[in-house]
């Protein structure tokens, strides 16, 4: 049998490829573990992506609309402030007591589904309607209502202070007392105003340690203002000089 001829040096052969160990993850660099992550995730990541992309378009639409929805409301409310101005020297006429009701029937409505400036302000015109008109019961309700769907803002304070103010005219003292504490807020520039009228009533109704005890109060409160705390010094040094009655 014939002996195989040796394959000669220039015969082609396969490539000797070397084994590489594949490197451990703790081998690898930061960007490497990014990517390695991301490849074996991609799925996933994407799907997450579409959902924040989806949810924050929704988020910016919700915005848009409510903002769109806001304005709408301050328009239609100021659309109703223009009616009260045409009708506010003619609420008690009563050829327009027709129109005057009409409008306090609108403005209750509108006021009913609102909050924010557009609801307070609503309620503020039902509550100066009343006003206008001495209803001072249902003019207290109102501006505590406007109050409330003011809440947080600077008009909240105005609004129980305008509270007190009706609750006083139907001789709710203690009412009116505690409209006025409440009227007190950083946010109310007339907030040592409110806390005189609390240390007056008191003085009306002949407590005069609570009324000593309120005018002090504006003292230490607010002794840069040049009115009240003037007027809460002259009133101590009064009561301060007139005997206490019995029971008192």
């Amino acid at each position: 049998m014939a002996k195989t001829p040796d394959a000669p040096e220039n015969l082609a052969r396969d490539p000797i490829i070397p084994f590489v160990k594949p490197e451990k993850e703790e081998d690898m660099s930061a960007s490497e573990r990014i990517n390695t992550f991301i490849q074996r995730n991609r799925r996933a990541i994407l799907i997450a992506a579409a959902v924040i992309v989806v949810a924050l378009v929704g988020f910016i639409a919700g915005l848009s609309i409510r903002d769109a929805l806001r304005a709408k409301a301050i328009k239609e409310a100021e659309a109703l402030g223009a009616r009260y101005e045409e009708l506010r020297n003619f609420l008690t006429d009563q050829s327009k007591e027709k129109e005057a009701e009409d409008l306090a029937r609108d403005i209750s409505a509108f006021a009913a589904t609102h909050r924010g400036y557009a609801g307070a302000r609503g309620y503020d015109l039902l509550a100066a309607l009343h006003a206008e008109k001495k209803d001072w019961e249902n003019a207290e309700k109102a501006w505590t209502s406007a109050a409330g769907a003011g809440a947080g803002t600077y008009l909240a304070p105005i609004f129980f202070f305008n509270a007190a103010v009706a609750a006083e005219e139907q001789g709710k003292t203690q009412e009116a007392i505690e409209l006025y504490a409440k009227a007190q807020s950083d946010l109310f520039p007339e907030a040592s105003r409110a806390q005189f009228q609390i240390g007056r009533l008191e003085e009306g109704r002949g407590n005069q340690d609570a009324a000593l005890q309120a005018y002090r109060e504006i003292i230490n409160k607010w002794p840069n203002d040049a009115v009240w705390t003037n007027l809460a010094q002259s009133r101590i040094i009064t009561l301060s000089l007139k005997p206490k009655q019995d029971g008192e």
